[in-house]
């Protein structure tokens, strides 16, 4: 099934643009987690769900074989709140399955 579906993720689809634009909203929260600076940050595969905003997984390529997963919450658009990363797995490759964690 295409595009978000209530109660579960999305299949894995190329990042876009606007992905790019969410991961990019949170590099720095994730750096501070890891106390280290990614050089690279390419959003290359996402999930998404519909909640109360929405939750997205991220494949996000950080070094040439080195990825990070991360789990991002946008709140809905009335509530004025940054996205915010919630969650994130280190050290996977770029062909490790984007999963819900």
């Amino acid at each position: 099934m295409w595009g978000p579906q209530t109660g579960g993720f999305s299949e894995p689809q190329a990042a876009t643009a606007e992905i790019q634009a969410i991961a990019d909203q949170v590099k720095s929260q994730l750096e501070e987690k890891e106390n280290k600076k990614f050089p690279v940050f390419k959003a290359v595969e996402f999930r998404s769900q519909v909640v109360a905003g929405m939750n997205y997984l991220i494949k996000v390529q950080v070094d040439e074989d080195d990825f990070v997963h991360i789990q991002v919450f946008e709140s809905l658009p009335h509530e004025n709140k940054p996205v915010a990363l919630t969650s994130y797995q280190t050290n996977k490759g770029r062909h490790d399955e984007l999963t819900v964690f």
